[in-house]
């Protein structure tokens, strides 16, 4: 998990750049609705069917947390919070406002590795306000070979390459994330994209979340992630990058973006 980062510990240079790997940049995917943590990289998402006059919403991950990390088997429902994150622009040239959180809808790293923040604004405040739409968070199954872009408000750069398949269990260190995302070769995230949306170029929607990837070529230990099969072997890939699916999470939020993990369909880790 070293896309989070923890005070200067990786320095690398902020600038506002494209990172790009063999397939074609990014031709449409801007920073609109990217925002910047303290220690990450986030989203103001939204479902299709969610109203505008809802509580928005910022998409990160679980081990972004202000507190740290969740315990394997740890599930955060409705906990205060009143973190702020930097709404960037949509050439990620600047900040553009702050929004706030008034609480952790959920968060967990069992089964995936994501946070759901509620915001004091509104969608439709946020836009008034500052011009920046949401992105739209979609509930399909995202499909291989779809071209994305990993959108890091926090070091201000888009990273392009395409899903190169999926992971049935990833295992990193007492973690096991089902379902993983797994990038093609040469996908060039860094410390501080944790928590990025990972953006279907086609489309401009959110299909997952950017979280870890395989650093040293260690097998299943804390920032190097190993592939379990359906048999259980274990296979590990130096090098490579990963997210977690989001198609989910739309079944499990009322239209106030509260949580319901009771709702149909509904199929995130309970507590």
């Amino acid at each position: 998990m070293i896309r989070r980062l923890v005070g200067a510990a990786i320095a690398v240079a902020a600038t506002f750049a494209l990172v790009t790997a063999p397939e074609a940049s990014a031709a449409t995917t801007t920073f609109t609705g990217a925002v910047a943590l303290s220690n990450c990289s986030g989203s103001v998402v939204k479902p299709a069917a969610t109203p505008m006059d809802a509580p928005a919403m910022v998409l990160s991950n679980g081990h972004c947390l202000e507190e740290g990390m969740p315990d394997p088997g740890q599930v955060i429902v409705g906990q205060a919070s009143n973190r702020s994150f930097d709404l960037l622009s949509p050439d990620g040239q600047s900040s553009v406002g702050t929004v706030t959180a008034t609480k952790v809808v959920y968060a967990t790293m069992t089964d995936t590795d994501i946070s759901l923040y509620q915001l004091s604004d509104t969608y439709a405040d946020i836009q008034q306000k500052y011009n920046v739409p949401p992105l739209e968070l979609v509930n399909t199954h995202p499909q291989a070979g779809t071209p994305i872009d990993v959108v890091s408000g926090y070091w201000k750069q888009i990273y392009s390459c395409s899903i190169d398949g999926f992971v049935h269990e990833l295992h990193e260190n007492n973690w096991v994330w089902k379902d993983s995302i797994r990038y093609v070769p040469g996908c060039a995230t860094i410390g501080g994209t944790s928590g990025s949306p990972v953006v279907d170029r086609n489309t401009g929607k959110v299909i997952g979340v950017n979280n870890t990837s395989n650093d040293n070529g260690e097998s299943c230990t804390l920032n190097n992630p190993c592939e379990v099969d359906e048999a259980g072997n274990v296979t590990v890939r130096p090098n490579y990058k990963y997210g977690q699916e989001t198609y989910g999470i739309p079944a499990c939020l009322t239209p106030a973006n509260e949580i319901d993990l009771n709702q149909q369909g509904c199929t995130l880790p309970k507590p």
